[in-house]
């Protein structure tokens, strides 16, 4: 009887821990797929703030670092000490083509490595002088915030409720509001290291108002930045005082870096380790620490069949001042040399390159060379390979192979090409031009937009050149616009082809579902064309409506937006005029802009629910003719806005002295508050605008007008750091 129990109670606790086991397996499932949920939506958040990818340029960058090399960088006193000082600034400047990408990838990899170890945080953006118009301030910190939210998941408050706040709205965040964000992020880190590459390649005002954003940063956490640049004074003045580390490749680095590319080199250098020896100490003695010039010269002799050849070209290599327009001279001159076909190729790809409106991918690449006259659709056939127009090009293209973003081996290769444009083509832009309108015009976009978010994805994905075109197209024809403005019409004449273009150009605003569906795909070729101020297609187009011209000036989208509208948010002064005189009203309302002259004044922007009329939001982005036109037609000079409360104040935040100087002239109130910076003094005294604050000063403001998040001008001034608006106030 006992053994029997012993047996049902044994028998009892093997269930009980089997259901135990079970119980703890479910749970340990659920604890998984609640974090995979988590993780999966902040993912969806983090991609909302920034769309950015700058660890895959990162990946790209440190692949192509040669084993061996930029050790010195890490092993100087200089980085020893950023790396250990709280706040510490280390400025790298260097020649062109030094390695300062290298160096500062070489940078963030040390960085990110050690940081699994840490509790700093890390972020770093690389400035390309092709993204301009997606680098500025707000997008800059906006990846910062994005990098730092991923490398601390428990961070990320602040960037979720910035998100719940605006999605409802399909709105999307202001640079005040990111730059809030960020701080709060910023906070929750022991301290954190930026790193910013070339920032030479920034447009001044971002480089201006970016690194005035990471100096307050630095004064209220410990933040650690590091910049490269070339040597350009204004970059310097602005991040005094600063560590100092000038970027030159040490000769044992481009000797490595030689050794490395011998296997790229003709079979007689690679049978004679004696020919190889010279190889090297010829190209490192021409180069004077320039790893682009070694790069070059290589190419130079990959083409060479004999040693004597390869002897008699390294007694060639361009040296000095001039070297590297000389090595791109001497590049071009290979291409020459090819076979007609070849060489022909060669200048359609660097053509493209060159004058892109940004960054190329090598399927888009392709596809562009592919396009054939006359053709209703792409021959599948007619794509070339990408390892032939690599082979081509004498070593001045590149493919990077993460991001698979074919471009110029360097930026000086681009300033190069520009200063000669006419030797690729000239008729570069028109064959670009006539190529993306070629493009939108097949016949498989006939059928008009996507109904589904999907199926635009697939639609972009098979269609590859179809992104750029659609948003570039307009651009590049405007260059050319006599040559192309028939075309450019028979194009805006088709509603399907119209509306399948205007669908990928507004995509960027997806995340807000019912507009994306719904709105711009009902735009005219008139908005289209008076968003690409392209004046000449809107005189034929209208020329087409004879006596419904007046109709079409006024025509709406499905938004309630106007020709007009979309001509001045673009900043496109000669297409406002010339549809004001065929009849637009100057103070229609509509759209998202609200009336046509407010638009204007946004030049790109979104419009947001921050701005309330023409005047404030062209005075806060410095748009003086703009802001000129506005006030000729009787704009009222002391209207209210928000956040900086009227136009004098959006324009003093801005710097933007000649518009002040309008606003002051037209009798605007020099002291008129708001609720969130005081006055015009505070605003311009904040952002450390010194011409602005004087101006102000001249007009009687009042130096002590109580208001702001730090009190007054004087302290706002003063804490940000500005000395030279403190001594004036």
């Amino acid at each position: 009887m006992l053994i029997r129990i012993s047996k049902i109670s044994q028998a009892i606790k093997d269930d009980t821990n089997s259901i135990r086991t079970q119980v703890s397996a479910i749970q340990s499932a659920v604890d998984n797929v609640q974090r995979e949920q988590i993780s999966a939506s902040q993912r969806i958040v983090l991609e909302w703030i920034s769309s950015s990818d700058y660890p895959t340029q990162q990946s790209d960058i440190i692949k192509r670092r040669q084993e061996g090399t930029g050790q010195w960088f890490l092993d100087a006193p200089e980085v020893a000490r950023w790396l250990s000082e709280a706040k510490a600034t280390l400025f790298c400047p260097g020649i062109p083509g030094a390695g300062k990408t290298m160096v500062a990838a070489i940078a963030i990899d040390y960085l990110l490595n050690s940081a699994q170890n840490s509790a700093y945080g890390v972020a770093y953006v690389y400035c390309n002088y092709k993204s301009q118009a997606n680098q500025d301030t707000a997008s800059i910190l906006a990846a910062i915030l994005k990098q730092l939210g991923q490398g601390r998941s428990s961070a990320l408050g602040p960037v979720e409720r910035l998100h719940r706040k605006h999605l409802s709205h399909g709105t999307r965040p202001s640079l005040d509001e990111i730059f809030s964000a960020l701080r709060d992020v910023v906070a929750q880190y022991p301290y954190v290291f930026i790193v910013v590459d070339a920032l030479d390649e920034c447009q001044r005002e971002t480089r201006r108002q970016l690194l005035s954003k990471l100096r307050v940063l630095q004064k209220e956490a410990d933040l650690r930045l590091t910049a490269t640049s070339r040597f350009v004074p204004y970059v310097e003045d602005a991040l005094r005082p600063a560590i100092r580390l000038e970027v030159k490749a040490s000769n044992e680095d481009l000797k490595q870096f030689v050794v490395g590319q011998i296997c790229r080199l003709p079979r007689c250098v690679q049978r004679d380790k004696a020919l190889q020896d010279l190889v090297q100490e010829r190209v490192v003695e021409a180069v004077d620490g320039m790893f682009l010039l070694a790069r070059l010269h290589i190419d130079s002799l990959s083409d060479k069949t004999t040693a004597k050849e390869v002897k008699s070209t390294l007694t060639t290599l361009s040296k000095g001042v001039d070297a590297l327009d000389n090595a791109y001279q001497e590049a071009l001159e290979r291409i020459e040399g090819q076979q007609a076909g070849h060489s022909r190729l060669a200048k359609h790809v660097l053509s493209w390159i060159t004058f892109a409106k940004r960054p190329l991918t090598t399927a888009e690449m392709c596809c562009a060379l592919a396009v054939e006259s006359g053709e209703a659709e792409l021959d599948p056939e007619n794509k070339p390979d990408v390892e032939d127009l690599m082979s081509v090009c004498a070593g001045l293209v590149v493919v990077d192979q993460e991001s698979a973003v074919i471009r110029l081996v360097h930026y000086t290769t681009q300033e190069y090409f520009e200063r000669i444009s006419s030797y690729l083509s000239p008729d570069a832009e028109l064959l670009i031009a006539q190529t993306c309108l070629m493009y939108l015009s097949f016949s498989i976009f006939e059928s008009g937009s996507c109904a589904a978010d999907r199926d635009l994805e697939e639609r972009l994905r098979q269609h590859e050149l179809l992104d750029y075109a659609a948003r570039h197209c307009g651009e590049h024809a405007k260059c050319v616009e006599a040559e192309v403005a028939e075309a450019v019409c028979s194009f805006l004449s088709h509603d399907g082809l119209l509306a399948c273009a205007v669908q990928v150009l507004y995509r960027d605003l997806r995340y807000e579902r019912i507009r994306y569906r719904a709105n711009y795909l009902s735009l005219t070729g008139l908005h289209w064309a008076a968003r690409f101020g392209l004046c000449e297609v809107a005189k034929r187009y209208l020329r087409t409506k004879r006596d419904d011209a007046v109709h079409a000036v006024v025509a709406q989208d499905s938004h309630g937006g106007h020709s007009l509208m979309y001509a001045a948010r673009h900043g496109h002064y000669e297409m406002a005029k010339l549809l004001l005189n065929k009849g637009a009203d100057v103070n229609a309302q509509g759209g998202d802009d609200g009336n046509a002259l407010y638009a204007a004044s946004e030049g790109g922007y979104e419009a947001s629910e921050d701005y309330a009329n023409a005047l404030y939001a062209a005075s806060k982005r410095g748009h003086e003719a703009v802001v000129k036109l506005l006030l000729d037609k009787g704009a009222d000079v002391n209207a209210e806005g928000r956040p900086y409360g009227n136009a004098l104040q959006a324009a003093s935040s801005g710097g933007h002295e000649a518009v002040v100087m309008l606003l002051l002239d037209k009798g605007t109130n020099v002291n008129a508050q708001s609720e969130d910076y005081a006055n015009a003094l505070y605003a311009a005294s904040e952002q450390g605008y010194k011409a602005v604050v004087k101006l102000l000063l001249d007009k009687g403001v009042d130096v002590n007008a109580q208001g702001g998040p730090y009190g007054n001008a004087l302290q706002a001034a003063s804490k940000r750091g500005h000395e030279a608006v403190v001594k004036l106030l």
